[in-house]
């Protein structure tokens, strides 16, 4: 099976990096821009189970402190 992890960081916590390019489009002139948020995605493949991904997440991937994440199965 193949998996899309998606970790963010929770409401609240600073964005720098979405923040700094937020500021870059405006200096482009996109200034119709209201929000950027900063994601890593992980695809991993292998024979694993929603739960094996999922501790994978709370023990390696996301600090659950400031991150949330999301995983969704690849077809």
């Amino acid at each position: 099976m193949k998996w899309e992890v998606r970790i963010s960081y929770k409401k609240g916590v600073q964005d720098s990096e979405g923040e700094s390019t937020l500021s870059g489009l405006k200096t482009l002139g996109f200034n119709n821009v209201d929000n950027v948020s900063a994601a890593k995605v992980y695809l991993i493949e292998g024979n694993l189970t929603h739960g094996d991904v999922e501790e994978m997440c709370r023990r390696l991937l996301a600090n659950p402190v400031s991150q949330d994440y999301s995983i969704s199965e690849v077809k």
